[in-house]
């Protein structure tokens, strides 16, 4: 595997599982953990927001890592 893809999806990865962590904290007044883990959507929401961060955040963190080692 590239140098390109393990940094994004080291880094993307990170982001994705943090944001998840973290909505699911936002909401815990509102909806108890067990309720929003047994939801479709909750992990709908966490693929996405770790696809998100592999194939966006990631792209565009490589990108200035590169350009900064330049």
């Amino acid at each position: 595997m590239r140098e390109r893809w393990k940094y994004q999806i080291k880094t993307g990865g990170i982001w994705g599982v943090f944001m998840t962590v973290f909505n699911v904290l936002f909401d815990i007044k509102e909806i108890p953990f067990s309720e929003q883990v047994a939801t479709p959507n909750f992990y709908i929401r966490a693929a996405a927001y770790i696809l998100v961060g592999i194939f966006i955040l990631g792209y565009f963190t490589w990108k200035s890592k590169v350009k900064q080692q330049n």
